[in-house]
């Protein structure tokens, strides 16, 4: 079973996306042996981090991607946002079931989605979860099974959850995107769903990085849920405001009607599946990150940091 003494680890990842590749690269750099996996060629070659080509739903290569391992991370997120039912369920089995086998510990990646509409703000890890979209139902189910797992003894599992992504390079965000970045910096118009007046939860990507791999080394993170360290608790038109004052601009926030997204929907699968999670700007969403910061000592990236390291010249795309 784990064993968080061994100075040199095994950590496996699966899922090369804005999240396992970033996290592949820190524990690497802090002296183990990464094997990164997915499901299509091998991106740049990264110190001490070996690519895997693979099928994680294939119970001989999931093994062999896990054995030996100390810890397993499951950062595995299917570009089909719309068609998750029947996508996640195979994929996140394979994997559990095969940290289970190695011994290792299974560190989830997960998002809010299941909490649905919280009852009260901010809410910690122990707000029920009552889910009020199809999305949220599954990533329920997931976790359910998975914490049945920890507690059979099939898997030592932790659970780190985090919300909306902003960071230098996060093609999949909802809101903070390359091309949103653009826009700030070029002084245009950001469009945005649900209110942007609601306060907001947004993770700094490195800082999710952080506390997955605090999750998947300290003894004392298994067993339960643990919410990220958030770095922005504002609302959405307040953290476009830090960005377009960092960057020496003035811009506007554009809320997209509903029925506009809905209309899209008719044709466009993504518009279909995003109104579908719009009720989270249409209330205060919070998330109280306490219970991790008390316990690890590490707190969020101080957001003014943050944001100068996404609009750094290196970082600050250029197109809109």
């Amino acid at each position: 079973m784990f064993d968080a003494t061994k100075e040199r680890q095994t950590h496996t990842i699966f899922g090369a996306g804005q999240v396992g590749l970033k996290l592949a690269g820190q524990l690497a750099a802090k002296g183990h042996c990464v094997r990164l996996v997915r499901r299509g060629p091998a991106g740049n070659s990264i110190d001490g981090v070996q690519w895997l080509r693979g099928d994680a739903t294939n119970a001989a290569f999931a093994a062999a991607a896990c054995a030996g391992a100390t810890a397993v991370y499951n950062c595995a997120n299917p570009s089909d946002y719309h068609r998750w039912d029947g996508i996640l369920q195979p994929l996140y089995r394979g994997i559990r079931e095969a940290a289970g086998k190695a011994g290792a510990r299974l560190v989830q990646l997960d998002n809010l989605y299941a909490i649905g509409r919280p009852t009260a703000v901010p809410f910690d890890e122990r707000a029920a979860l009552r889910p009020c979209s199809p999305k949220g139902a599954l990533r329920k189910q997931l976790h359910e099974e998975l914490m049945a797992a920890h507690r059979r003894g099939d898997v030592e599992v932790a659970v780190g959850r985090a919300s909306d992504f902003f960071g230098a390079d996060t093609p999949n965000a909802t809101v903070f995107r390359p091309d949103t970045f653009a826009r700030i910096a070029n002084g245009k118009s950001i469009f945005v769903l649900g209110d942007p007046d609601m306060p907001h939860s947004y993770s700094y990507i490195p800082d999710v990085v952080h506390g997955l791999a605090i999750l998947g080394t300290h003894p004392a993170a298994a067993g339960r849920v643990w919410h990220l360290p958030a770095a922005a608790q504002l609302t959405t038109r307040e953290l476009v405001s830090r960005f377009a004052k960092h960057a020496g601009q003035q811009v506007t926030v554009r809320a997209v009607p509903g029925w506009v997204l809905r209309a899209l929907g008719v044709a466009v699968p993504l518009a279909r599946a995003l109104v579908e999670m719009a009720y989270q700007w249409e209330i205060p969403y919070l998330m109280d990150d306490s219970a991790f910061q008390r316990t690890f000592g590490v707190t969020a990236t101080p957001l003014q940091q943050a944001i100068a390291e996404v609009m750094a010249p290196t970082n600050r795309p250029t197109s809109i």
